[in-house]
């Protein structure tokens, strides 16, 4: 009786965890739809995806991918909680990272506020929001499987920093939030993996942190980049206390794209990146926040723990050259 008692106690909290997250986020959380013109002029439907609003004055977070059909002919439609339905506009995007802030005009908005993907911890619980395949206000809740994972962009470029959850996700789901209990926004929905089972995808707030600001003035990112895929790893306590580190985590290297600066500068996979430039890298993120365009064709040191000795690498980050 008593073991009862105990799982029933343990589901009824695991309930009120995710039904207050949603409480808390789903006034937020918009659907997104995309409309194009044909040859003819014809209007026609051209995708739908998931968005969240993150500041009162009609800005909302979604994926660049969810609105790349309408920076270049089309149209966007932005539906409320409410039943309300908005024009809306892309200030700007960043296919790099999947990110896009849209505007709208509409009084009476609910705004979420960011978390950090950075505290995060694998088994922990998230909730994500969206609108799978049409179906408005869909909620799905898993764990953290794993953080800083890597993942290419529809661009090519490596997608560092990512939060891997196996929260379900479908089309539609695309650009809706990732939420710990709390009602905190730790990532944004990306992409899942179509032939497995439970492996999803999120961008970390951390990222979309420092990518909104570019967003809203300059509609872009201009960045520079090294040419590897890395993950947040802990370092080894004795290593960290016999080179007198002063940051307990690097940034793993887990591949060296060809022909780019790391190749050129010597970084090998399995390198833990500890430094760049004099500044410590703790995350993937920290990355992502020092290799700025301006930094491009800038001989830099970068500092590496490779085994169980400190090595400074010269690498020069160039700036992706634009396609098209």
């Amino acid at each position: 009786m008593s073991t009862l008692l105990e799982d029933t106690q343990l589901q009824d909290a695991y309930s009120n965890a995710v039904t207050g997250a949603v409480e808390l986020v789903a006034p937020a959380v918009v659907k997104i739809d995309v409309s194009s013109r044909d040859t003819a002029g014809r209007e026609r439907g051209a995708g739908s995806g998931s968005g969240f609003v993150f500041s009162a004055e009609g800005l909302i977070l979604t994926n660049a991918h969810v609105v790349g059909g309408a920076r270049t002919a089309g149209a966007l439609t932005v539906v409320l909680p409410d039943g309300r339905t908005c024009g809306g506009t892309t200030i700007g995007a960043d296919e790099d990272t999947d990110l896009a802030v849209v505007k709208i005009s509409a009084s009476g908005l609910t705004a979420l506020r960011f978390g950090s993907a950075h505290a995060l911890r694998q088994g922990q619980l998230v909730v994500a929001l969206g609108n799978p395949f049409g179906f408005q206000h869909t909620v799905t809740a898993g764990v953290v499987s794993a953080t800083g994972r890597s993942l290419r962009s529809r661009t090519g470029r490596l997608m560092n920093g990512l939060i891997q959850t196996d929260a379900a996700l479908n089309p539609g789901n695309s650009g809706g939030p990732l939420v710990d209990t709390r009602g905190d926004v730790v990532g944004i929905n990306t992409a899942v993996i179509v032939p497995a089972q439970g492996i999803s995808f999120a961008v970390s707030a951390d990222t979309a942190r420092l990518v909104i600001p570019q967003l809203l003035r300059d509609g872009k990112v201009r960045r520079s980049y090294l040419g590897i895929a890395g993950q947040d790893v802990p370092l080894p306590r004795r290593l960290v206390r016999h080179h007198a580190l002063t940051t307990g985590f690097g940034v793993l290297v887990t591949e060296v794209v060809s022909d780019t600066p790391a190749t050129r500068g010597g970084v090998h996979d399995g390198d833990i990146i500890v430094g760049f430039d004099g500044a410590p890298v703790e995350r993937t993120d920290d990355l992502h926040r020092l290799l700025t365009g301006e930094r491009a064709g800038i001989a830099t040191t970068l500092r590496v723990l490779r085994g169980v000795e400190i090595v400074d690498l010269r690498v020069t980050p160039v700036e992706p050259v634009a396609k098209g």
